[in-house]
């Protein structure tokens, strides 16, 4: 038993030191931002869509009561989710200022709040926490499969310019981590989407092995908006994403768990 509390204790600690790297990602992007004193040209969902994420796998942990580790890693990526989009929304143009608080109020009000009120005041609490591990599980899984539209350009265009390395390898292995993690911990919510995130973390690598050396596309010949990838954040397996991230919409797993 003291064994297998190691375990849990190693894996959470190593779990959200990658997904704690993975979160601050983004920072280069905001930079960038910070000095044009402007937004124009990226998107701010995959920040939103991260902070929701966030904010769930809080409130699963909170109903569990015996994973830490989870309330940790995502209690700072609330913060730092929410300093990514005050930043983006203050230089942001009028037009993607409203279409950010429409993403918040659909996603952090509208969408946890009836996630919320739809669990909250379930009588059996094995039942609440059940449906909403589903819940989480199945959010997890849809950010997970979010950078199949990057791998699919990257195909298509025969270039890595817009898929990071080491960011594919530090979400790959947070994906380890954290299927660990739910794995001693006996928590099939936490581990099963991990898996996906492993396979498509390696196809990543894979995908960059045979196209690293293929010359690269300036961003006139391809969609501006993959600019954003640069800086993914999947919805991480902290978040179990997290996901893991520029604007492509891949950092808003890792805040996978």
């Amino acid at each position: 038993m003291a064994l297998h509390l190691t375990w849990v204790f190693v894996f959470g600690i190593l779990g959200n030191a990658v997904s704690f790297m993975v979160s601050l990602a983004p920072l280069p992007t905001f930079y960038q931002i910070y000095k044009k004193k402007t937004s124009e040209g990226f998107q701010s969902i995959p920040y939103v869509v991260s902070l929701f994420s966030a904010m769930l796998w809080i409130y699963y942990a909170l109903l569990k009561k015996d994973a830490m580790f989870l309330i940790t890693i995502n209690t700072f990526n609330v913060f730092i989710q929410i300093f990514y989009i005050v930043t983006y929304f203050y230089y942001g143009p009028k037009k993607e200022k409203i279409v950010t608080v429409k993403l918040m109020l659909l996603f952090n009000v509208f969408g946890f709040g009836v996630i919320f009120l739809s669990t909250f005041f379930l009588s059996n609490p094995s039942i609440r926490l059940l449906v909403l591990g589903y819940i989480c599980m199945a959010f997890a899984l849809a950010v997970f499969a979010a950078p199949l539209a990057i791998v699919r350009k990257v195909i298509k265009t025969k270039s890595v310019e817009y898929m990071p390395f080491t960011l594919s390898v530090f979400l790959t292995l947070g994906a380890v981590m954290w299927f660990l993690y739910g794995l001693f911990l006996k928590d099939m919510n936490i581990a099963v989407p991990n898996i996906l995130g492993f396979i498509f973390g390696v196809l990543q690598m894979i995908l960059y092995a045979v196209y690293r050396n293929h010359p690269k596309k300036t961003v006139e010949e391809s969609d501006p908006k993959l600019q954003l990838s640069d800086h993914s954040v999947i919805v991480d397996a902290s978040k179990l994403g997290s996901d893991v991230s520029n604007n492509n919409g891949r950092d808003d797993a890792l805040n996978k768990v």
